[in-house]
């Protein structure tokens, strides 16, 4: 196996060596840089595994940062894991609608880190140029589109993903905790009532071609995607 290459995007040095010291004795590549313009540069040259991305830059936000990757669909795929001092849930949720793959709060442990890294990995290893299909809905995996027929169905980065596990996951009730460990993370912690929230944003996009209606309510267990319902 090659080894994976993490970009660390960070300003303070000591946070920084010590990140790039560590993630190099636990087997990875490490590029390591101050801020968001060394970062794209660094990306242009060769794109990295993951991400660590601080939230506080001096030029960019990582957040922003977060949001132009996620955009772009030579980048889009990359997994990327926000690193920062802010601790509340809305700062979460606004870091994992940016886009951010995971979330960790500053400080924390070295083994959390690299387990985190892990699953990024994992996750970002499921094809990316697979296309799934129900009816004339179509989720191309390669190009991070969501079309139904000709028309092309905005989502979220969060709401792609939702609507991408239930589309690899059909037919299942997922209670609102598996949602979150499944399409947010299982060391993320956000509360359930988010996930009520993004579904609420997925079938809105979805109601004008009435394909809303795949996403039933378990009433008491949660959500099921049931393709028969179109």
């Amino acid at each position: 196996m090659s080894q994976k290459t993490v970009l660390v995007v960070e300003d303070e040095r000591p946070i920084r060596d010590m990140l790039a010291f560590n993630l190099g004795r636990a087997g990875y590549e490490v590029q390591a840089v101050d801020d968001g313009r060394e970062a794209r540069t660094a990306i242009a040259n060769r794109c990295p595994d993951v991400v660590l991305m601080d939230w506080m830059l001096p030029d960019v936000s990582g957040l922003e940062l977060t949001r132009q990757l996620k955009r772009d669909p030579r980048t889009r795929t990359i997994p990327v894991i926000m690193v920062t001092a802010l601790s509340d849930e809305d700062d979460r949720v606004t870091g994992l609608d940016a886009g951010a793959d995971d979330y960790i709060v500053k400080p924390f442990s070295q083994r959390e880190l690299l387990a985190r890294i892990r699953a990024a990995l994992r996750r970002g290893s499921v094809s990316d140029d697979e296309v799934l299909e129900v009816g004339e809905l179509k989720l191309d995996a390669a190009s991070h589109q969501v079309t139904i027929g000709d028309a092309a169905i905005a989502l979220s980065p969060t709401e792609y993903r939702l609507l991408e596990f239930f589309m690899r996951h059909p037919g299942r009730v997922y209670s609102r905790s598996q949602l979150l460990d499944s399409v947010w993370g299982g060391n993320v912690y956000v509360e359930e009532r988010t996930v009520d929230v993004h579904i609420r944003r997925l079938r809105k996009a979805l109601t004008p071609f009435a394909y809303h209606k795949l996403i039933r309510t378990a009433r008491g267990a949660g959500y099921c995607f049931a393709p028969r319902e179109v």
